[in-house]
């Protein structure tokens, strides 16, 4: 296990409920000098019952105060647990882990697409575009992050399935509405919205990369509990299929089967 890979003690510097059941954690970590728009950090539970730790992607990262973002939703007794620590306390943690959005084409004319608590991971890679992007976000109904968003001076385009905010429909409708384009997007959001995504990119001959989302155990490779099918065999595994945790969780588009 490498040195960015050994669990360490993270201190909670604050916390606050952004949305229902939707938390903001500021956690101070050394993984906030290494780490990457589109990684991830595992988090483990005081409650030692609770054997496996919970991914987590990173929303911001804070060089200069040594901290990092996490914007999660409550959706278990382990994400329970986190939403009840406040300033002061600590945290067992592991990370960054996977891979992260490809930052070195600053030149291209980029599309941020998030959907969902997928909308999280997309903030600090839209702040390494700033004002020259086009960020797309996607939501049930209120739009939490949507001013953080609007503050990289990208122009930032909503779309709500019951229509009260924004565009009524998808991302991919208010892409179409809005008549958007791009020559790169990059998304993240649940698979209906990535195979939407990915359709519209292959249909325009756009560069896609999507972060994918699976439940995973380890969060290092090694149990192979977060496969994704993939069109290509994987050199590491010799079939079909890549691991979200170490082959990705971001992935170019044209590379998987969602």
């Amino acid at each position: 296990m490498d040195e960015k890979r050994k669990k360490e003690t993270g201190f909670i510097m604050r916390q606050e409920e952004v949305a229902e059941n939707i938390f903001s954690m500021w956690i101070n970590t050394p993984a906030s000098q290494i780490a990457k728009p589109g990684q991830f950090i595992d988090l483990f539970c005081h409650d030692q019952s609770r054997l496996l730790p919970r991914p987590i992607s990173i929303c911001e990262i804070d060089r200069l105060r040594g901290s990092i973002r996490l914007v999660y939703r409550v959706s278990g007794k382990g994400t329970k647990e986190f939403s009840n620590l406040s300033s002061g306390d600590t945290i067992q943690m592991i990370g960054p882990l996977g891979n992260g959005f490809p930052i070195d084409i600053p030149q291209k004319d980029a599309m941020i697409i998030g959907g969902g608590i997928g909308i999280p991971p997309m903030l600090e890679l839209a702040k390494e575009f700033p004002s020259s992007c086009k960020i797309v976000l996607g939501y049930n109904n209120f739009p939490f992050l949507k001013e953080e968003f609007e503050k990289t001076g990208s122009k930032v385009y909503v779309a709500t399935e019951n229509g009260s905010y924004g565009t009524k429909g998808t991302v991919v409708t208010a892409i179409m509405e809005n008549y958007l384009k791009a020559n790169v997007i990059f998304a993240c959001g649940p698979a209906p919205m990535l195979r939407a995504v990915k359709k519209f990119a292959q249909a325009r001959g756009i560069e896609c990369y999507v972060s994918m989302e699976e439940r995973m155990a380890c969060g290092i490779g090694a149990c192979l509990g977060c496969t994704v099918d993939t069109i290509d065999v994987n050199d590491r595994l010799n079939v079909k299929k890549a691991r979200v945790c170490k082959d990705g969780p971001v992935f170019n588009a044209k590379e998987v089967i969602i």
